[in-house]
């Protein structure tokens, strides 16, 4: 039994913490599953997810994490043999890649060094490159949550256009999915996924997937087996197949809960305050990387996530050290490295139900670690958050500026 006292600092990527408010959505009994007001909440679920993915197509919720999205866009669109391209930009890019081989679709993978996002350079050559048009999708992640890289997604699609090649563009976007900006018909994505553990705020074992035209045209070609994942089944007039069997009520209550919060918080507002935070650990980490011991792992600023950032540690054993010693001395609880980075990073989230003083006191544990460990890092790395987070908020029409002209 833990005798830490106080409330755990979740500043893992995924689950992440969930509102109290969507807690207690949770709270109640069962409903029959016809209720016509059961039938509605999960219509509006549907309607603002829509607003949050940015599209007018056809978004379907599943009772699965994201893995379980993975697999229902890559059963729908594609067939058995058919070939696939996949950027490497971290773990989840190879994740879904196995996932894909082992279903007997055959990836052909884009190198990366994981310190990098997607070159839409080479998207564009290799595509030009496939003359016959055997490659039927490009598989990309928007934000790899091993690496804290986000790609531009706008890009890829460009080099696909240039390149003239009808592969379909299907993007996991579980980790930047009301984190980042995510235009899904406006960038031409034709299977675009999410789930609820990350940026929405709401308990694991649901998820999302947004489908164009062009990819519901592709299920129709699909030779795949499959009918719990099925598009088609999901789209039908009766309630009960919108979940190919019985709807996961409480998971609905929670998503309808965390929907609203964003809603009423606004979804430019919540892109902001990700934006915001993301800066705060950036500009720790700049500060304690100026001795060498630590540095960002994610190369160009463009490129580092609003969701999570990787710090890799000069000294790989140390790097499961701080992260040890944040969670049982410290009470906060952090990300560990994965995949070519276990055991030389460790990671902070920012994404979700965060704030500010929640940032500065992880920001403050892991300073404090990276002291006890001996950790060669520059001091001063809460400062440097500190500063980022004033000139954040001191802009025109800020409260700051507002407090200042009230009067006394």
């Amino acid at each position: 039994m833990s005798t830490l006292r106080g409330r755990n600092f979740l500043m893992a990527p995924g689950p992440t913490n969930i509102p109290d408010r969507v807690l207690r959505a949770m709270q109640r009994p069962a409903v029959e599953l016809s209720t016509p007001s059961f039938v509605d909440l999960c219509r509006s679920c549907v309607g603002d997810l829509e607003k949050i993915f940015k599209t007018t197509s056809r978004v379907f919720i599943y009772a699965a994490n994201g893995h379980g999205a993975w697999e229902a866009a890559l059963v729908n669109a594609l067939s058995p043999g058919d070939r696939v391209l996949v950027p490497e930009t971290g773990m989840f890019s190879a994740l879904w890649s196995r996932m894909a081989k082992s279903l007997g679709i055959v990836p052909e993978p884009l190198p990366g060094d994981w310190r990098h996002a997607v070159d839409p350079n080479r998207v564009e050559e290799r595509l030009r490159a496939d003359s016959g048009h055997g490659l039927k999708a490009l598989l990309l992640v928007h934000t790899d949550t091993a690496t804290g890289i986000t790609c531009n997604v706008q890009s890829v699609r460009a080099a696909i256009d240039a390149a003239r090649h009808p592969a379909l563009l299907m993007l996991d976007s579980v980790a930047s999915l009301a984190a980042t900006d995510l235009r899904t018909d406006e960038w031409g994505i034709d299977v675009a996924l999410g789930a609820s553990q990350k940026a929405l705020m709401a308990p694991p074992g649901i998820s999302f997937i947004a489908v164009s035209e062009k990819g519901l045209a592709a299920a129709g070609d699909s030779t795949f087996p499959r009918l719990y994942w099925d598009w088609h089944k999901r789209s039908s007039d009766q309630w009960y197949d919108w979940f190919c069997g019985t709807a996961p009520e409480h998971l609905v209550f929670a998503l309808r809960a965390a929907l609203d919060m964003i809603i009423e918080e606004g979804l430019d507002a919540v892109f902001a305050r990700h934006q915001r935070l993301a800066d705060m650990v950036r500009a720790a980490v700049r500060t304690w990387a100026e001795e060498g011991g630590v540095e960002l792992n994610a190369r160009v600023a463009a490129e580092q996530s609003n969701s999570v950032s990787t710090v890799r540690v000069n000294e790989p054993n140390l790097a499961h050290a701080i992260n040890l010693l944040c969670r049982d001395q410290l009470n906060v609880s952090l990300g560990g490295g994965l995949g070519q980075l276990e055991g030389r990073a460790f990671r902070i989230a920012h994404m979700g139900d965060v704030n500010e003083p929640l940032i500065l006191g992880a920001l403050a544990s892991v300073e404090a670690a990276l002291e006890l460990c001996a950790v060669p890092h520059g001091r001063g790395g809460v400062r440097a958050a500190i500063d980022s987070l004033t000139a954040s908020l001191a802009g025109p029409g800020s409260l700051s500026t507002r407090a200042a002209g009230s009067p006394g």
